[in-house]
Formats: C-alpha cells, sequence, structure tokens
C-alpha cells in the first residue's frame, strides 16, 4: 500500500514539474516604452514569438525554463522562469546597446604668436617643396604631339556628351548581405539554428520577394527596413528548414 502511494505521488510530482503554462509579458525599454518586434526565444524547446505593437508576447514554459530576449540596438537579455512568471506577468527592460564614437582628434588652437603658431599650422618642408614641384609640373604646357591620337585609334567627338541608362546604386545584393550579417550579428542566426557557413545563403533566401530598391539605391537601411527583414526572417525560416521533395 505504501509503496502505490509513493508511486501515486511521485507521478503527481511528475506531471506538476512538466506542464507547461502560457507566460504572458511585456518588454520596455529603460524608459518604459514599449518595444515592438523583439524576438522571444524559450532555450529548452526553441519555441520562438515575437511581441505586438504594445511590446505584449505569450509563450510556453515551465518553470525553470530559461527566455531569450532579442531585437537590434538592444542587449540581448536572458531570463529564467520562477513559480511567480507562471501566476502574474514578466515585465523585460531592455538596455540600449553601447555605440561607440569615432575619434575626434583634438587640434592645438592658434595663440597669437606668429612664431610658435607657424611651427603649429605650417606644412613641414619637405611637403612644401613637393607642393612647389608640383604647381610648377601643372603650368608647364604640354607638348600636343603627346597628346595626339595614333593611327587607328578612336577619338571621343567633342560635345555635352550623353548618359546611358539609370544611375547605379549605390549598394548590390552582396553589400546589403554583408550589412545585415553585421548588424544582426551571427548569433542572431546562430539562434534561429543556422551554421555559420549558410548565414549568407539565407539571408538571401529571405530577401527574395523582399523590396529593396531604394535600399540599393541610396546604400542605406531604415529601421523599419530592419524591421521588415527580422519578420522576413521569422517567416520564411520554416519553409527554408523543411526538407525539399525530390522530384
Amino acid at each position: 500500500m505504501k509503496i502505490k502511494l509513493l508511486f501515486l505521488l511521485f507521478n503527481i510530482l511528475f506531471i506538476n514539474i512538466s506542464a507547461q503554462d502560457y507566460i504572458f509579458g511585456k518588454v520596455a525599454t529603460e524608459e518604459n516604452i514599449e518595444l515592438p518586434d523583439v524576438i522571444v526565444i524559450n532555450i529548452r524547446t526553441d519555441e520562438r514569438v515575437t511581441t505586438n505593437r504594445d511590446g505584449h508576447f505569450m509563450i510556453l514554459a515551465r518553470v525553470g525554463d530559461e527566455l531569450r530576449f532579442v531585437k537590434t540596438g538592444y542587449e540581448r537579455f536572458n531570463k529564467r522562469v520562477s513559480p511567480e512568471n507562471v501566476s502574474s506577468p514578466l515585465n523585460i527592460s531592455l538596455i540600449r546597446s553601447v555605440e561607440t564614437i569615432e575619434e575626434v582628434e583634438v587640434k592645438k588652437s592658434l595663440t597669437g604668436d606668429l612664431k610658435m603658431d607657424s611651427k603649429t599650422v605650417g606644412s613641414p618642408k619637405k611637403v612644401e617643396k613637393l607642393r612647389n614641384e608640383i604647381d610648377r609640373y601643372i603650368v608647364q604646357k604640354s607638348d600636343p604631339r603627346v597628346l595626339a591620337s595614333k593611327p587607328g585609334e578612336f577619338v571621343q567627338p567633342k560635345g555635352q556628351g550623353f548618359s546611358i541608362g539609370s544611375p547605379k546604386n549605390k549598394w548590390d545584393d552582396v553589400d546589403l548581405t554583408n550589412y545585415l550579417t553585421e548588424s544582426l550579428g551571427e548569433e542572431y542566426f546562430t539562434d534561429l539554428q543556422l551554421d555559420k557557413a549558410e548565414i549568407n545563403y539565407f539571408i538571401r533566401y529571405a530577401l527574395v520577394g523582399f523590396e529593396r530598391k531604394k535600399i540599393l539605391k541610396y546604400g542605406y537601411l531604415s529601421n523599419q527596413d530592419m524591421m521588415r527583414f527580422q519578420r522576413a526572417v521569422l517567416s520564411r525560416i520554416a519553409s527554408y528548414r523543411a526538407p525539399k521533395t525530390k522530384k
């Protein structure tokens, strides 16, 4: 009888431990501003959800699971689910990533003393000598025979000229792929269970059907464009992982 009772208690305890619940919560900035499009990952089950425009999310988890919160421009944050998180909402605050500032060269200001300022501002003697030699070379007239075309060479006719086709884009897809890899970081893609060797291939896969004419034209990716790309990643990762059927 005692053995049966212990076995029953063990089963009840095991069911309670392994049971999953929906964890509700909200993600905001340090200033308590709601953060949309934050990726919430259950590390144990690899389930992924995204916060809505008010920063709210809902994900299946159990006590002891570790949740990871990821968003471009913010530091990644991990939170282990406690019993209190099952019965009450989970509030998460993300901290902005520290951006490095370019080094600024501080130049010595003028003192008003001509002798001292000439040493600070004036060019070295070697630089001045080179400039003088270049100036003398430029003012010299070229021999017309040097610039004349050789027999059989094509000579461009003089005129205002013309342009063919549209202006060249500042970026191509390779530039965009490199920018996305650098901005999001390799860990963002490895969290999606992608190997490092296939990150670039998957980015090109996610860019199929992704509107990017202005991005390539101006060589600039706005925060809205980055959010669009992240949504494209989440919508296409499942089809990318799906096994390819043989014809």
